[in-house]
């Protein structure tokens, strides 16, 4: 098995792991205030947050993606227009054959 492979495998479990987890903490809530907190939390505001903070992390990693294309692109000067590359390639032919009429 190479690295990336076990890497993969890694990245799978956990994220199965996770899928879980989240799935038993939304239907089958538990009290996980008094395991972290060592306090009761109020399971409503518990569900709430289950639901509320992926939301967040997806929020956030799509404006991120979205600044990260719009930078890309405010920092990537423009492509050359067609008509200079069909000139140049043009140029580049007629070089070509007039580097082949001279070898004849």
């Amino acid at each position: 098995m190479s690295k990336d492979q076990a890497i993969g495998g890694l990245i799978f479990v956990v994220c199965v792991v996770v899928i879980i987890g989240y799935i038993a903490a939304l239907f089958f809530p538990i009290d996980i205030g008094r395991l972290i907190l060592g306090r009761t939390v109020d399971r409503y505001h518990a569900m709430i947050w289950l639901v509320a903070i992926p939301v967040l992390i997806a929020f956030v990693a799509i404006l991120g993606i979205g600044a990260w294309i719009g930078w890309t692109m405010a920092t990537t000067p423009p492509p050359k227009p067609l008509e200079e590359i069909e000139a140049e390639e043009k140029k580049e032919e007629e070089k070509e054959k007039a580097e082949e009429e001279k070898k004849k």
